[in-house]
């Protein structure tokens, strides 16, 4: 009774304390009034959605993504990045970066914002290649520390031995589910474990020993299954890096680039098991990161002092509460998108309810790319200042001035919080316009008649509408 006492006296000042440095880690550093008020946003936004539904109801009377049409483009350019020496020069890359993040972190200052590892995994790599993975396709692979150790591990193998390394046969039932689970331990990890201790976010000390505990045990798996097997079915970062690959309009085929339609290298992705879980997880996860700034922070604060009174203590209170309503919002992400599936089949002659919910799952990967940007976009501008100036010449934190640059600071000036919101709010609306256009290309291909594929997604507008509307919501929460 004691100990439950004195956590109700001591819930409320340290939850406002815990939720309050917990919900700045991806906040808008300058915080300022909206532009416009948040419910006309809104407004113009599903006039934009319905407007381009009509539209394309109207004029998008075939299927124009189910075929790639991929050709062959600069062969110079190929012959040049896509060779052994460069595929090796990246490779090492990838190890050297990774293996300075871990020496930062286990050796360097514990302040988060001055050591090179937070910073380079969580804004850089996180970020940064899913970006970079949209506007040139999957350039991750040769840079992956991972793929690189598991691919020289088993040349080597070979070199000693005259054979090729024996793997077992990865389940097929398993698909991307490894990679659907791992995305939501990663970001467990970063946002709820991180602050559960009551400090301002995770420590560089934990973030290196989780990469050094997810290195083992992706080097485990590539010794059981092989490098390229592991690496397009359950590593991590590849598979999540890969997925926004697929809106590219660049694809690397027999060590040769090509161009194929955008967005059409999405049209088959889902067909692998757990392609439903990783789109709907990296939606989740991202919706949650934004809400427990805003609109779930007063449940959460609520539910965390329910447990305190219970007995639970502090930290362990919080990770519940913060696991909890993480599974709330991947369940209604979840529940949002086979509603719509749902309202699909009272349109004559759909197709069976399991085709449906794989043939459009990849429609939803322009709005996890779009709330990435819409969520992040602050956060990556103002980091990445940091990435390449006093945290390129400091990586430690401890003085060091390698490249000269560790005098630089941040221009918190550089984009103002107006500009971020526009950003944001455009993030969200092309998004989800391009979800449409995708979904109504699908349906076109699936129910043939131009106008039964134009009412079997009226269910999925109004889905795209609740989507759109709810990211807005999240966003002038969080901005207030």
């Amino acid at each position: 009774m004691r100990r439950a006492a004195i956590g109700a006296v001591l819930a409320a000042p340290i939850s406002a304390l815990v939720f309050a440095q917990s919900a700045s880690a991806h906040a808008l550093v300058a915080r300022e009034d909206l532009p416009i008020p948040a419910w006309l946003f809104a407004w113009a936004a599903s006039v934009v959605l319905i407007v381009s539904f009509f539209a394309l109801s109207v004029l998008w009377k075939e299927p124009r993504f189910e075929r790639e049409d991929w050709r062959p483009w600069g062969g110079g350019l190929s012959r040049a990045l896509l060779n052994p020496i460069a595929e090796v020069a990246a490779g090492l890359i990838g190890v050297f970066l990774l293996g300075v993040a871990i020496w930062s972190g286990l050796h360097g200052t514990d302040a988060p914002d001055r050591n090179f590892a937070l910073t380079f995994i969580f804004v850089t790599c996180w970020l940064g290649f899913p970006l970079l993975s949209v506007l040139l396709g999957d350039v991750f692979p040769p840079f992956s520390p991972w793929r690189a150790i598991g691919r020289a591990t088993g040349g080597a193998f070979r070199a000693l031995t005259g054979q090729r390394p024996a793997h077992l046969h990865y389940p097929e039932r398993l698909g991307r589910w490894p990679a659907a689970l791992g995305l939501v331990a990663f970001v467990w990890l970063e946002l709820i474990y991180g602050a559960g201790g009551l400090t301002a976010g995770l420590t560089p000390h934990v973030t290196a020993v989780a990469a050094l505990i997810y290195s083992a045990y992706t080097l485990a798996m590539m010794a059981i299954f092989g490098a390229e097997e592991w690496s397009r079915r359950g590593e991590i970062f590849a598979v999540y890096f890969n997925m926004f690959s697929q809106l590219s309009a660049f694809e690397v085929r027999d060590r040769r680039i090509g161009r194929r339609r955008l967005f059409s290298g999405a049209t088959h992705w889902a067909t692998v098991p757990g392609s439903v879980a990783l789109v709907v997880a990296s939606i989740g996860t991202t919706s949650f990161d934004g809400a427990q700034e805003g609109a779930l922070r007063d449940p959460i604060s609520s539910t965390f002092s329910k447990l305190v009174d219970a007995g639970l203590s502090l930290t362990a209170s919080f990770r519940v509460t913060q696991s909890l309503y993480l599974v709330v919002c991947l369940v209604g992400v979840a529940a949002l998108y086979l509603i719509g599936v749902q309202g699909m089949r009272t349109v004559r002659n759909a197709p069976p309810a399991p085709r449906l919910r794989v043939g459009f799952a990849h429609t939803l990967i322009p709005i996890a790319f779009a709330y990435l940007v819409a969520h992040y976009f602050s956060l990556f501008v103002f980091q990445e200042q940091a990435q390449f100036t006093y945290l390129l010449s400091d990586p430690l934190g401890t003085g060091a001035d390698i490249f000269g640059t560790a005098g630089s600071g941040i221009d918190y000036g550089a984009v103002s919080a107006t500009a971020v919101w526009y950003v944001q709010v455009a993030a969200l609306v092309i998004g989800h316009v391009c979800r449409l256009t995708l979904a109504h290309d699908r349906a076109i291909a699936y129910w043939k008649d131009y106008r039964q594929a134009s009412r079997s997604q009226v269910w999925m507008l109004g889905v795209m509408v609740g989507f759109t509307c709810f990211g807005l919501y999240l966003l002038s929460q969080a901005n207030r």
